[in-house]
């Protein structure tokens, strides 16, 4: 009996971007690698989470599995099934729920729209009314069953969307940035629910927030451009930067980051300013020590003030940091 939910070998996926003139003369054609020679099985009933900014690949790799894209080399398999020769049984396996809530019909109720999608997995009415209406019940939405989709707002449309991904009870979830955009209660109580009530499920979660990850998975999968950097449980990616401290800084002025980032003991260095502020992220072997010798620094620098520090436990974001030169935020 296969051991795994979700089989991906050395998938890859590239796109051919068109930049136009009077939107239908093409003037350049760019090659795109979304995917690069992905690999990566899921076991039965544990979440693994995909972590990286936008534009690393992983909607793309969510939409090949959901057979929404074809890729361009490679296999995968959901629930045994392969994607591309055995489509129709792959996507009665799973449930899919992407951060759009366009996906759903606006003009129809929130009832109807469940039992529209319900009656296309080919339930009889009288079930698919009764599935909408239990999930509706654990999204907390019941009393807005009946009014338009148009008339809630983001975060009920969200749960709707979530909800209409387990109508057919499928045994492998994949959850494309779920709580993007939604306010942290609507957030909160999403998270809460995929804890709590999906734990005997196979589910793949792209996200771009550390702390979502580091709540929820069993394992972390770090992806920039395409690539997969490393693979692990949050503790055992944190290890690869444990003998290191991140210093953070908050600043008023335009430091010179180039000189942070020669110093000798400094790692590595990221600056993001906005409206006349810096925030500073540094990592070294000694974050007290270069707390010291940074303040001093910034204390002699014209136009500088420093308005928060504080030296932290490493973090996913650091982890991505070494991996790839660039934080996951940017």
């Amino acid at each position: 009996m296969n051991e795994y939910a979700v089989e991906i070998s050395d998938l890859s996926k590239t796109f051919i971007s068109i930049r136009r003139r009077a939107i239908v003369i093409p003037v350049e054609r760019t090659r795109v690698e979304a995917l690069k020679s992905v690999t990566l099985n899921i076991p039965k009933g544990q979440i693994y989470g995909l972590l990286g900014p936008n534009g690393a690949g992983k909607t793309t790799l969510i939409k090949c599995l959901a057979t929404l894209v074809l890729p361009t080399s490679g296999t995968a398999r959901v629930n045994g099934y392969d994607v591309l020769k055995e489509s129709t049984y792959a996507r009665a396996s799973m449930g899919v729920c992407q951060g759009n809530e366009r996906s759903i019909y606006w003009k129809l109720s929130a009832r109807e729209n469940m039992i529209f999608f319900a009656k296309l997995y080919r339930m009889p009415h009288d079930e698919a009314r009764e599935r909408a209406d239990d999930l509706l019940g654990r999204m907390g939405l019941l009393e807005k069953a009946n009014e338009k989709v148009e008339n809630l707002s983001h975060g009920m449309r969200m749960k709707i969307v979530f909800a209409r991904a387990l109508l057919h009870d499928p045994p492998i979830l994949l959850l494309d940035e779920p709580t993007q955009g939604l306010d942290p209660t609507f957030a909160t109580d999403l998270r809460r629910f995929i804890r709590d009530e999906l734990h005997d499920r196979t589910i793949l979660l792209t996200t771009h927030y550390m702390h979502e990850a580091d709540l929820l998975c069993d394992k972390i999968a770090l992806i920039n451009e395409g690539e997969l950097k490393s693979l692990g449980t949050p503790k055992e990616l944190k290890e690869e930067v444990r003998n290191y401290d991140s210093l953070h800084m908050k600043v008023v002025g335009s430091p010179d980051i180039e000189s942070i980032r020669a110093m000798d003991m400094v790692m590595t260095a990221t600056s993001t300013e906005r409206n006349g502020h810096s925030e500073l992220v540094v990592t070294a072997e000694d974050g007290y020590e270069l707390a010291y010798r940074l303040l001093n620094i910034m204390h002699q620098t014209p136009g500088v003030k420093v308005e928060h520090f504080e030296v932290k436990e490493p973090t996913l974001d650091d982890v991505f940091l070494k991996l790839t030169g660039r934080r996951i935020e940017d």
